[in-house]
Parts: structure tokens; C-alpha cells; sequence
């Protein structure tokens, strides 16, 4: 059962996120289909009892979890919606890994522990790495935009007329400035 589990949490959070334009009716409906998908994983895990229910249990909440990031992500394609999704998996995969700590005991459980909370932080501080290295290309791109139309308006500097101002129009125009 657990590496049944395991897998299957891997294997969905391992799914290439496929980018389509949604309306709120379909994510809703989205919503509503993850949202029973979890009443039914929820419902399988009573078949198991102990910490085996609460590792099946704690798999098919981060399943939920995930999906639900995941389908918001793909409705709004926003970045603030990949970094929330990033940190659903690493969540998902922590309390997983908590819960199948509980089967050790001692020292073992313990350092079972510490490794699940250096694995979550790792996987934290890599969607933060993210999020900042996608901010940076933002201002690297809007800096390249910048300094290419202050290039371009340079250029115009040295026509004059109707091909100064039919240059620096077009300038505009290709930089968005109009």
C-alpha cells in the first residue's frame, strides 16, 4: 500500500501541466469533479487501518490539493498560481513523508523526519528560486525593451521631418508606447 501510494502521489505530481484557456464554468466543474475524486480516495482509505489509514489519507489530500493548484494554474496561467502549485506538491509530499515516519520508531522516526522536513524545504526554497529568477527575466525583458526604444528614438534623432517623426513613430509603435 505505501508504494502503491507514493507512486501514484509521484506520478501525478510529475504530470506535464497542459495550458488551456478555461471558463469559470469549467473550472468549476473541475473543481467540483477533484473535489469528489477525493471523497472516493478518502472513502478507499477506510479499507486500511492505522498509519496506513493515515498515510492513504494524507495521499489523497495532497492528490486534491494539487489537482485543485493545478487546474487554478491552468484557468489563470498566472505566475503567482505555478508558485502556489509548487508549493501544494512539496506540501503534499511532506505530509506524506511525516506519515510514513510514523511507522518508525526512535532515533530512525526522528531522522525519517528530519530528512521529510529537508526534503519539503529544499522543495520550498526551489519555488521561491523560481519565482524570483521569473521575476528577474520580467525586468531583464522590460530593461532589453527600454534601452532598445531610447536606441531607436537615438536614431531618429538624426532625420528630420516627416522621416523623424514617421521614425519615431514607428519607434513607438514597436516598443508599445503609443
Amino acid at each position: 500500500m505505501h508504494i502503491k501510494s507514493a507512486l501514484a502521489l509521484a506520478a501525478l505530481l510529475a504530470l506535464p501541466m497542459a495550458q488551456a484557456a478555461m471558463s469559470k464554468a469549467e473550472l468549476k466543474t473541475g473543481m467540483d469533479r477533484i473535489s469528489e475524486e477525493y471523497k472516493t480516495d478518502k472513502t478507499a482509505c477506510d479499507q486500511h487501518s492505522g498509519n496506513a489509514h493515515d498515510i492513504c489519507v494524507e495521499s489523497a489530500k495532497g492528490k486534491e490539493k494539487v489537482a485543485k493548484a493545478e487546474l487554478t494554474h491552468n484557468y489563470s496561467s498566472s505566475q503567482a498560481d505555478w508558485n502556489k502549485l509548487q508549493v501544494a506538491k512539496a506540501d503534499a509530499v511532506y505530509e506524506v513523508a511525516k506519515e510514513k515516519c510514523d511507522d518508525k520508531a526512535g532515533d530512525a522516526k526522528d531522522l525519517c523526519n528530519k530528512e521529510a522536513k529537508t526534503t519539503h524545504v529544499k522543495a520550498l526554497a526551489d519555488a521561491k528560486l523560481s519565482k524570483r529568477v521569473t521575476e528577474a527575466r520580467a525586468d531583464a525583458a522590460s530593461d532589453k525593451r527600454t534601452a532598445n526604444y531610447k536606441l531607436a528614438i537615438e536614431k531618429c534623432e538624426s532625420l528630420a521631418g516627416d522621416a523623424k517623426a514617421s521614425c519615431t513613430a514607428a519607434a513607438k509603435a514597436d516598443m508599445g508606447k503609443n
